[in-house]
């Protein structure tokens, strides 16, 4: 997916979540600080959710034995409460344990407890997009009027802006018009052979509904609704 800026936005990018980060905010509303803040936040919890960084809580848990628990921070708590919601709602189809036991683990009462010696969990199908959401916040925090983030394809914007977004055209190459989005996020995912895209007012809900319909097939999963969000299979 790629986004096409207007005129009257400062705009940096930076290679992070294993992929390169965009990020615009409105000139003259704010000056870096927001950008800085967000960029920030975005390496902060990428610390703490990444399989592949041996300190994060992902990491320490995928090397705990079966039995054993430990106290992850509170932003990987909220990702792992949304990753069990979504879990239970779909029978297991939703699996942050990519088949290595759905069942293997459990958060309670502020620890995540491994229950099978197999499981290893992977947030890249949700901690993406919430990594955007919580960035896009601390832009505000700081002042930031209107603006974007954009993580390798999971988006979103804010404030009284359209932002042109395009997906890739698998028949022609390239990339082609798609819509404008407002105030929202929106996710673009190829998993399984199809390409999914999804609006939904918060990006995590956004990244991790593109798998939840690509693993389905049903671009009117009634996840969907109950999230305020809309599907495109393509």
């Amino acid at each position: 997916m790629n986004t096409q800026s207007r005129g009257g936005f400062a705009r940096r990018a930076r290679p992070l979540l294993g992929t390169i980060v965009d990020i615009g905010v409105r000139a003259g509303s704010a000056n870096a600080t927001p950008i800085d803040a967000a960029f920030a936040e975005i390496d902060a919890l990428q610390r703490c959710l990444s399989r592949f960084d041996p300190a994060s809580d992902i990491a320490r848990f995928n090397a705990l034995p079966a039995g054993a628990s430990l106290a992850p921070g509170t932003a990987t708590l909220e990702v792992l409460r949304a990753a069990q919601t979504l879990s239970v709602a779909t029978a297991s189809l939703f699996d942050i344990s990519c088949g290595t036991g759905p069942d293997g683990w459990a958060c309670r009462d502020g620890r995540l407890h491994k229950l099978h010696a197999r499981t290893r969990l992977d947030l890249g199908g949700i901690g993406k997009g919430y990594a955007v959401d919580r960035a896009v916040q601390r832009m505000i925090d700081h002042g930031a009027t209107a603006g974007w983030v954009n993580a390798g394809g999971d988006l979103r914007v804010f404030g009284d802006i359209e932002l042109p977004v395009s997906v890739r055209d698998e028949s022609n190459g390239g990339a082609r018009p798609f819509a404008d989005l407002t105030d929202g996020a929106f996710a673009t995912s190829h998993h399984g052979g199809a390409h999914v895209s999804v609006a939904a007012p918060l990006c995590l809900w956004a990244d991790a509904l593109t798998k939840v319909v690509a693993l389905s097939g049903d671009a009117s999963h009634p996840l969907l609704a109950r999230h305020g969000a809309l599907a495109w299979l393509h």
